[in-house]
C-alpha cells in the first residue's frame, strides 16, 4: 500500500482556500498540484458537510442590510434626477 500524495492537512487548506476565497476549482488546484476534478469532490464533499457556511452564504440580517442599500440608492437615483432635469430646462432657454 502506497502512502497518500497529499497530507489531510494539505488538502483541507486547499478547500478552505476556494470554500473562503470563492476561488476557482481548478485554478486553485493547479496553483497547488492535485487534480481539478478531486479537489471539486472534496469542496463538494465539505460544502455538504458545511451548510450555510460557505462565503455566499447571506444572513437575514445581511439581505435586511442589502435592502436598505438598494432603497437609499434609488432615493439617491430619484434625487439625481431634479438637477438635471432642471439644467436641460435651463439649457433650452425658459421662454
Amino acid at each position: 500500500m502506497s502512502t497518500p500524495k497529499y497530507s489531510a492537512e494539505f488538502k483541507e487548506q486547499v478547500v478552505l482556500e476556494i470554500v473562503q476565497k470563492s476561488g476557482p476549482v481548478a485554478g486553485v488546484a493547479g496553483s497547488y498540484g492535485p487534480v481539478a476534478q478531486a479537489v471539486g469532490g472534496r469542496v463538494a464533499g465539505w460544502r455538504r458537510g458545511h451548510p450555510g457556511l460557505g462565503a455566499d452564504a447571506v444572513t437575514a440580517e445581511g439581505h435586511a442590510g442589502i435592502g436598505r442599500l438598494r432603497a437609499g440608492l434609488r432615493e439617491a437615483r430619484m434625487g439625481n434626477g431634479f438637477p438635471e432635469g432642471a439644467a436641460a430646462f435651463f439649457a433650452r432657454g425658459s421662454g
